[in-house]
Parts: C-alpha cells; structure tokens; sequence
C-alpha cells in the first residue's frame, strides 16, 4: 500500500494553556489551506488546562492535525522547534496559538516565499493595526530599534509570530531559549535574506498573555548580547562549490 505523498506545507503553533482558543484556531487553519497539501502540527508545551484534550477530540475532524506534547513544560522556542524538527513539509508557517494571528494571512506569506528567489529563507508578518495595550505596544516599538540597532537586522516586528520559512533554512541556526524573537537576525547571520508583508492582528479573545513587559526586558537584555556575540563568531564562507 504506497504511502501519502508528503504535505509541501507545515503549519507549526507551539501551545500552553490555550483551552478555547485550539478549536477555532484548528478550523481557520483548515479554512485557509484547504486545497493545498499541508499539515498542522500543534505542539502542546505542557498545558494544566484542557488544550490537549481539546487537539486530541480536533484529529477525529482534521486528519491534516497532529498533535505533539512535551513532558514538561520548555518554553515558545522549543516547542517551535519540536514542531519544526516532526515537520514533513519544506515550507514551515508558525503563528501563536492565541488567535490573535488571523490565518487567512498565512498563505500569503508562503506564496512570497516560493516567489522569492532562493536566497530569500523566511518571509515575516508585520502586525499593521496591533491590537494590544498602549503599554505593550510602546515596549515593542523600543524593543525593536534597540535590537535592530544592536544587531542590524531589517525586521520591523520581530515579535509577530505568523512567519513562513524553509524548514532546512531553520535547521542551520543555532537553538537557543527565546531564539524565535530573533529569527530574521540568525537567518542573516547564516546568509540568507528575509522578506516582510503586512499581516492582521486580532483582540485576544480567551486565556491570557505569557508574558510581561519585564519579563520581556529581562530575557531580552542576555538574548541580545548572546546574539551579539553569534555575530561576531561568524565566519560564512559564501557559496559553497563542489569541484
């Protein structure tokens, strides 16, 4: 009996505590790929909530779904990259598993991406009307040109989670707690380039944030400088030619 052919498109959203927002999320991901060969990989990072009851009674629905765990709990940037490592397809999209990035935008960055000449290994979100507090949004826009400053990356909105990227691009980076804030800045350091579309952002409609604006400043300031130091350490030799 011959096997499905792999999907070309894996849509990856690291999950905690996220009961109620699963089951929506699920159908407008459906919504938006259907037609296209695509999965979605829902990685639950131990939630104390009902979110993985509620992805275990979505597969009866979305054959597309699969649904990993984790023991314990690792945080965004693992979760991401179990996601990423269990993916089939070659394009990998990530958003946040709160709703807030509205999915419909999704194939949109995939197609930027097969467009796009092949040096070109992530096409990211720009959130154009974020729909958060006054508060988080000041923090995000002084985050951003610090880091940008610092790094001398060309990501206006590092913070969105809907991007696409080449699964293989991905593996090449080095993996470090909070490296999902920094995609654009190690997809550069590696050689690749990067792309930005503008992309909604909804309200949040149930549970509640992960994150603080100190929590943020407290993580960021050794990111940085641990990015920083990536940098400086280096060395791409360019193209790479069998002779």
């Amino acid at each position: 009996m011959s096997q499905p052919a792999a999907p070309d498109i894996s849509v990856v959203v690291p999950v905690h505590d996220e009961a109620g927002a699963v089951g929506p999320l699920v159908e407008e991901i459906a919504a938006a790929f259907a037609g296209r060969n695509y999965e979605m990989i829902f990685v639950d990072d131990r939630s104390r909530d009902t979110t993985l009851i509620e992805l275990k009674a979505l597969k009866a629905l979305h054959p597309q779904l699969r649904v990993l765990t984790h023991p314990s709990n690792a945080g965004q940037s693992r979760a991401v990259r179990s996601g990423v490592l269990a993916a089939r397809g070659a394009i990998v999209v990530t958003m946040d598993g709160d709703g807030q990035n509205p999915p419909a935008d999704a194939p949109r960055l995939v197609q930027a991406l097969m467009d796009a000449s092949p040096e070109v290994a992530l096409v990211g979100g720009v959130r154009a009307s974020r729909q958060d507090t006054e508060a988080k949004r000041q923090a995000s826009v002084w985050a951003n040109r610090i880091r940008r400053r610092l790094l001398g990356d060309d990501a206006a909105d590092t913070g969105c989670g809907l991007k696409a990227f080449r699964r293989d691009a991905f593996l090449r980076l080095p993996y470090f707690d909070h490296m999902h804030r920094y995609l654009p800045a190690l997809m550069i350091r590696e050689g690749w380039r990067n792309l930005y579309l503008d992309v909604g952002h909804r309200h949040r409609e149930t549970g509640r944030s992960k994150y603080t604006n100190l929590d943020r400043l407290i993580a960021s300031l050794s990111d940085l400088l641990g990015v920083m130091w990536l940098k400086t350490r280096a060395r791409n030799p360019g193209a790479v030619q069998e002779v």
